[in-house]
């Protein structure tokens, strides 16, 4: 086993899910410290309360941080819009990067990036962190092996509330201003079950027809609905539905139709991961997983993400998976905007 490594938390008042970050990096042996960027104090106070001792050192300027201690990962939580150049610096100092999606308003501010980890032999990681949920580690397992045999099609939808958007201080977030963020719903959340429909098939979406709308009418300049036709490279064929329906909660759904079967994922459930088979062992019968739901979310994630930086093992998500999902959301928007099919360059 390695040493533990130290990692750089970089982060403002707009950086999203730090409280998930931090309880990662506390629970999480393979860091052995913490140093903060925090140029304007958000969280300071939260860090030192949660970190205790594995707080090293606090800094307001990110430069001077990177150059003073050199960390082996940084950990990038910040507004899409700014997040680019922190990146930049971060790699250009040799470290990983873990970073909140989107992590960019443009592909094109994404891409040299991606060239820039690849030719320093550096992780460039987006945080789609259900990917380590155990449903899902089942779920890529049973189809990746043919269990459920040629793939044939995906229905993907993650649908949450619609009050968020009611509230003023929801309109004054970044990710509710597509001059920020990039986007709304699809870039938000719609993100995580663009990228599953790709990891758990193991194909890459190469062609996308796509609608956005602000069905709800508030004020708001970013989609808060979504839809898209997807074509993998496989030949499979999906949709995609994202957006803010309901007055709370979420819907989420995931289904693979094969030659032999079937899978469903939903995640949200008691029961998340039900399939079947039309041949061999318990042909005809739907079988339920009965696998645990824990651990989920940030936490397993990060700790993939520093073992893997730490061992110099696969991530838990490559820079190309990460450039792929980007391009695909801005694909759908692209798609939406001209009113016709996209071809996706790889």
């Amino acid at each position: 086993m390695s040493e533990p490594i130290k990692v750089a938390l970089l982060s403002h008042a707009g950086g999203a899910h730090v409280g998930a970050y931090l309880s990662a990096l506390a629970e999480t042996e393979a860091c052995g410290s913490v140093v903060l960027g925090d140029p304007d104090g958000r969280w300071e106070a939260e860090c030192r309360e949660k970190l205790g001792d594995k707080l090293t050192n606090v800094y307001r300027d990110v430069p001077q941080l990177l150059d003073v201690e050199q960390p082996k990962l940084a950990l990038i939580s910040m507004e899409a819009k700014v997040a680019p150049p922190v990146i930049d610096a971060a790699l250009e100092a040799d470290c990983h990067v873990f970073a909140e999606k989107p992590a960019c308003v443009r592909v094109a501010d994404f891409e040299p990036l991606v060239e820039k980890a690849d030719s320093k032999h550096r992780y460039l990681m987006l945080a789609l962190a259900n990917r380590t949920n155990p449903e899902m580690l089942k779920a890529r397992e049973l189809i990746t092996s043919g269990k459920i045999g040629k793939l044939y099609g995906v229905e993907a939808h993650i649908i949450a509330d619609q009050t968020r958007l009611t509230r003023s201080s929801y309109h004054k977030q970044w990710y509710a201003d597509k001059t920020r963020a990039g986007g709304g719903h699809l870039i938000w959340l719609g993100i995580h079950w663009i990228d599953l429909t790709m990891h758990l098939s193991g194909s890459s979406i190469d062609q996308v027809a796509g609608f956005t709308t602000n069905i709800g009418g508030q004020p708001l300049n970013v989609e808060d609905s979504a839809t898209a036709a997807l074509h993998f490279s496989n030949g499979m064929l999906g949709t995609m539905t994202s957006g803010y329906y309901l007055d709370k909660s979420y819907h989420s759904h995931l289904r693979f139709w094969g030659s032999n079967g079937w899978v469903n994922l939903e995640p949200m459930q008691d029961r998340p991961l039900t399939w079947y088979v039309n041949s061999g062992d318990s042909a005809g019968e739907v079988q339920t997983w009965d696998g645990p739901k824990e651990p989920r979310g940030y936490t397993p994630f990060v700790q993939a993400a520093i073992q893997a930086c730490t061992d110099m093992t696969d991530p838990p998500i490559t820079s190309a998976d990460s450039l792929r999902a980007l391009r695909t959301v801005h694909g759908i928007y692209k798609s939406a905007e001209l009113g016709r099919t996209v071809v996706l360059n790889r």
